[in-house]
């Protein structure tokens, strides 16, 4: 099989194509061949040198989710599975081949109607956001900041708040992220690369602070709309596109009674991983919900990818398609 592999750590030009065997299924994994294939902004960092504190060894195919057809079962896995269309979910390990083996654990049917690309695109940002929604409780009338709004989860997290009821000021970089992020829903938004950009988050929820903050950003940004959280707030840090999650005064958090959750908190094992993608594709498929997929590239050009997410360029999601 066609897939791409890592020597070393390093630039987007270390992710190599080349030709592997094919998996075999082993007892209660399954092979699936895959049809889109999910990328996330944690791969770069991955591919970049971060890879021990992942658990990744080299050499190592990276990827952690796809969407296809399974085409091979292992022992003690039920026939039923074979030729269905599924997402192997996150924690899957070598996505970004055209075979995958994972296990049966990891298996989110996908719903028919709904195509498999879209189902690749919500197969990392699907769970995580529904996650995300579920721990800190948006109700209506909640005024949410999310930073990162234009990425693959920003677009999600947006659409998901708007549907609660609350109001949503999306924050991102540049005038085409800022006009998706207003078609989603958006209620106002925001540049943050301008200077004195927290006074126009102040000004779009009418000089009163942050109910909810979810910082898909980190470093610098994220420290400074920690500040504008209310007292008794919400505040979940599960990003660090910046290079480094936000830095939160922990003896002010307690004291102003502002509840933090982390990357951790998004962690999920493979049951509840399975039930809030079940939600996310679920969602999906009834038109409640849509991941914005800006672009599409063969595997083996998957460097170009990491590249474009680098730079920030694209505006959603970028998907690999064997």
């Amino acid at each position: 099989m066609r897939a791409i592999q890592v020597t070393r750590y390093g630039g987007p030009a270390v992710l190599a194509p080349v030709d592997l065997p094919d998996p075999q299924a082993g007892t209660g994994e399954v092979v699936v061949r895959a049809e889109a294939i999910d990328t996330i902004y944690l791969e770069t960092q991955i591919r970049g040198g971060w890879g021990e504190v992942f658990g990744v060894t080299l050499p190592y195919v990276p990827g952690g989710a796809a969407a296809g057809t399974v085409v091979s079962t292992g022992s003690g896995v039920p026939e039923s599975w074979l030729g269905r269309r599924v997402v192997a979910g996150p924690g899957t390990r070598g996505s970004y081949a055209e075979l995958i083996r994972t296990g049966t654990d990891r298996l989110v049917p996908v719903p028919d109607g709904l195509d498999l690309r879209a189902a690749a695109a919500l197969a990392h940002d699907g769970v995580t956001a529904t996650g995300i929604i579920d721990g800190v409780g948006v109700k209506p009338g909640d005024r949410v900041l999310i930073l990162g709004a234009a990425g693959g989860m920003g677009t999600l997290l947006v659409q998901l708040v708007h549907q609660l009821g609350a109001q949503v000021v999306g924050a991102a970089r540049g005038a085409v992220k800022l006009a998706l992020v207003r078609r989603l829903g958006a209620d106002a938004v925001v540049d943050y690369t301008e200077d004195n950009w927290t006074d126009a988050v102040r000004a779009a929820f009418g000089g009163l602070p942050v109910d909810v903050l979810l910082d898909g950003v980190g470093g610098a940004l994220g420290t400074q709309a920690f500040h504008l959280v209310a007292d008794g707030g919400r505040v979940s840090s599960h990003g660090a596109a910046s290079g480094d999650f936000a830095t939160t005064d922990q003896q002010s958090t307690g004291s102003r009674g502002i509840v933090v959750r982390g990357i951790a908190d998004v962690q999920f094992e493979a049951p509840d991983m399975v039930r809030l993608a079940g939600k996310a594709l679920t969602d999906a498929a009834a038109g409640r919900v849509r991941p914005v997929i800006a672009q599409e590239y063969p595997l083996s050009m998957a460097a170009d990818a990491h590249r474009a997410m680098e730079a920030r360029s694209i505006p959603g999601k970028a998907l690999l398609i064997p």
